[in-house]
């Protein structure tokens, strides 16, 4: 199949242009003939395949009107049906021709649909793309109307189908259904930059230089000649700029695709080297380039111009980040310096809506990873993620693993060449993201396939030369056919490194689940579980780090988890709120970023089997003091009961060991003590910098309503977190507390979860969605006896869709 064939009949080429920003606005350069129109708004809903729906005189006045992202079924947080989003659906909507689209071709691009989506455009079949992780298009040109309405209409199967990865078995997570990312129409001339790859090079030396990839589709047939123009710009300012002349030939694409007739894949070319839809442009003797780092992750964006006869007739931007990132015998070096790797697993959906988050709830989760919780990577388990959540990977210097679909299960030969596309779409997609160091081309803890892995990891390296290869496996016996051992090792002691570049990608997790509402003993443990992995990975340099299972809690299938569809193996619970496990890795920053005391423990004498005797907190301080003060009176003094160092007999190989000491001093007949607050205060080099007070009351005290922002755009899509505390009465949860919470909204927008909800470990979050009128949201939360708070958010305009 010819590149331009391939595009005209499968309409299957993505370019990573849609993906390129998170603004609400249309993109239109003001001198090309490109546009990004994004059409996320007037979708109609019906969650059944309707027959002649794709009609374009259909009448779908019955159908629910949403906003994409959108889920098929909203659901409980925990205790429902897996089943019941497994169903087909169907969308419809409804657009004018573009604007200044005549003689230009329009393509529609899908950034993510569950699970398998058959598409139509004004009643003419596109076919079927069979995936719900990775991004498709098709090519509408011959079919849309210049006057009139023009309609779009997807069927949506959301069933877990063994044809697909990453079904055939069974998985230990779910993937809901829906179009949960975003949809846009993209129009482009005849020929047009079909996706650009910059690589930098040399970035450590004086002169670092940057190769550019500007990969061109269209026919080979144009008058005038064709040019490149490229900069690499410093916000407004240009840094370098080169210019190449171009010619367009019947070449072979980079990408691989669906075949539209056979629903196979269709591998174009992996020989990057060699396709001729490539033009490389060299940016050379780069001066005062700032280097991409955890600390400052310095950006830069590449500006690609594409000139016939000097006139743009087609213009893009990537951004990027000069750093250098590889695994060596001795651990992960960025930039030449060595890197212990921290991190947590992450799975990508949230309640009552699965995966359709939007940009801003999906970023959030990355700033939770990188500057609450003070991790350096995160892995994408088991899947691609958002977009958006990689935007902020770059932005806040959090490094990213991304791996392709899948979970033990490998299916025949049909389902591994979806698999091999994966791997093409993913790349092709986010090759450009300096956070992400390691591409993950292996299914999920499966069993070693020497021809299949062959394959998925002769398709990566083609594709990027930059980057190294993992597979995630189970078991040390394993096959070795990427660049870095990736294992997942759930004893302890860990394994030895049995290969020169070795990353643990995933330990406690199911082999120690805890609930927020679990006691002290099951807490500290969790916790401690945690420190003595990261404390033998610190141990040997050729443990690369570890990447601990998991984030967050997720919603699972009824054979997995605690028989609520719930696996609580996360260091957070489902809404995002620490366990006491979290407290460990937020310990482990430096005090510069910010000082920690978190205690892993609730404050009461019998929420252990035998009385509370041993007390575990994490802190990044060199020395704790602890006070007891009797029956939390204030007109009591404190008495001093202990002093205390750091663990470093358990720990010796953590900066910031945690600090464990026992409470005997409570039964001691020396000291009458009837049970009040705890006072911890922290030091460094003799000097108090941080202080904690548990009540010991054991009363709720105050109700507190946090949202993450206060101003949202009403675009009907927009989000943000709102979490529910009940404290003592100096702020600390109170882990007890199950009370229901009732909600009221006024204005402009939609509480997403369940009203009333109940507290669960003294905390539960909602979502206040905004609908697509501006002004002010008021949410009222309702607690039995402590009264009601309100929280308000602004709603602001949203520039209309132009289309």
């Amino acid at each position: 199949m010819r590149r331009r064939d391939f595009i005209k009949t499968s309409g299957a080429v993505l370019t990573a242009a849609a993906f390129k920003s998170s603004s609400l606005l249309a993109s239109e350069p003001s001198q090309s003939s490109r546009a990004i129109l994004p059409i996320n708004r007037g979708w109609r809903y019906k969650a059944a395949a309707i027959d002649g729906a794709e009609s374009i005189g259909f009448d779908d006045a019955g159908f629910e009107r949403i906003v994409v992202p959108h889920t098929t079924v909203r659901l409980p947080w925990h205790n429902f049906d897996d089943r019941a989003y497994e169903f087909k659906s169907t969308y419809r909507r409804r657009f004018q021709y573009p604007p200044n689209a005549s003689g230009k071709r329009v393509f529609v691009d899908f950034e993510g649909v569950m699970t398998a989506s058959t598409v139509w455009i004004n009643g003419h079949a596109l076919g079927e793309y069979k995936g719900g992780f990775t991004p498709f298009s098709f090519e509408l040109t011959p079919y849309l109307r210049t006057s009139g309405e023009n309609v779009i209409v997807v069927q949506v199967d959301s069933i877990e189908r063994n044809d697909i990865p990453p079904f055939g078995y069974e998985i230990d997570y779910m993937t809901f259904g829906g179009i949960y990312r975003e949809v846009s129409l993209r129009v482009v001339p005849e020929v047009f930059l079909d996706n650009i790859f910059a690589r930098p090079k040399d970035v450590l030396s004086s002169s670092p230089s940057l190769d550019v990839d500007c990969f061109l589709a269209g026919p080979s047939a144009q008058r005038g000649p064709l040019s490149l123009e490229v900069e690499l710009r410093d916000q407004d300012r240009v840094v370098a700029k080169g210019t190449q002349t171009v010619r367009i030939s019947e070449a072979g694409d980079p990408d691989t695709s669906m075949d539209p007739t056979t629903n196979a894949p269709v591998h174009l070319s992996t020989e990057t080297a060699h396709d001729s839809a490539r033009h490389t442009v060299t940016l050379t003797n780069l001066k005062g380039i700032e280097l991409w780092q955890l600390e400052q992750p310095k950006l830069y964006t590449v500006h690609v111009k594409l000139l016939q006869e000097g006139r743009v007739v087609d213009e893009d931007t990537r951004r990027i980040g000069f750093r250098e990132a590889v695994f060596t015998d001795h651990g992960f070096s960025l930039n030449g310096k060595i890197v212990k790797l921290r991190g947590l697993d992450r799975h990508q959906t949230f309640p009552y809506v699965g995966q359709a988050m939007p940009a801003r709830v999906q970023r959030q989760d990355a700033k939770i990873l990188r500057h609450q919780l003070h991790c350096n990577i995160v892995r994408t388990s088991h899947y691609p993620q958002s977009r958006h959540f990689l935007d902020c990977c770059d932005e806040i210097g959090l490094l990213v693993l991304e791996e392709i679909p899948g979970w033990q299960h490998i299916g025949p030969e049909p389902w591994k060449e979806i698999a091999i596309d994966n791997v093409g779409r993913m790349i092709r997609r986010d090759w450009n993201h300096p956070s992400i160091i390691l591409w993950g081309v292996r299914i999920n803890e499966s069993k070693d396939d020497h021809d299949f892995y062959t394959r998925t990891n002769t398709l990566a390296h083609a594709l990027d030369t930059t980057r190294q290869t993992g597979g995630i496996r189970a078991f040390k016996e394993s096959e070795l056919l990427e660049d870095v051992f990736t294992i997942n090792d759930f004893d302890f002691p860990l394994r030895e490194p049995n290969h020169p570049l070795y990353l643990n990608t995933e330990f406690v997790g199911h082999t120690y689940p805890t609930k927020t509402t679990d006691d002290d003993e099951r807490q500290r443990e969790h916790t401690l579980r945690h420190a003595r992995i990261h404390n033998q990975l610190a141990s040997n340099p050729q443990y690369a780090g570890g990447i601990g299972w998991c984030a967050f809690d997720y919603n699972t299938h009824a054979n997995f988890g605690s028989g609520d569809r719930i696996c609580y193996h996360g260091v957070m619970d489902i809404f995002r709120e620490p366990k006491a496990a979290a407290g460990f890795y937020k310990s482990q920053c430096d005090p510069a970023e910010e000082i920690v005391l978190e205690p892993a423990f609730h404050w009461a004498k019998g929420d252990e089997s035998v009385g509370f005797k041993k007390a575990v907190v994490s802190s990044n301080c060199d020395h704790l003091k602890c006070y007891l003060r009797e029956k939390s009176d204030p007109s009591n003094p404190w008495k001093l009961i202990a002093e205390v160092d750091p663990d470093r007999a358990e720990f010796a190989h953590l900066k910031y060991p945690p600090f464990a000491f026992d409470l005997d001093v409570l039964d001691n007949e020396n000291l009458t003590f009837r049970w009040g607050d705890l006072r911890i205060d922290g030091y460094i080099s003799g000097k108090q910098v941080i202080s904690r007070t548990l009540s010991g009351k054991g009363i709720d005290s105050k109700f507190m309503l946090l949202p993450d922002d206060h101003v949202l755009w009403a675009d009907g899509a927009d989000a943000t977190r709102v979490v529910l505390r009940v404290t003592d009465e100096f702020g600390n949860v109170h882990p007890s507390a199950n009370d229901p919470i009732t909600f009221s909204l006024e204005g402009s927008g939609e509480l997403i979860g369940d009203n009333p909800i109940a507290l669960v470990g003294g905390t539960c979050a909602v979502w206040v969605r905004a609908r697509e009128a501006s002004g002010v949201v008021r949410l009222t939360a309702q607690h039995l006896r402590l009264g009601s708070q309100t929280v308000e958010i602004k709603l602001n305009p949203a520039a209309p869709e132009a289309v």
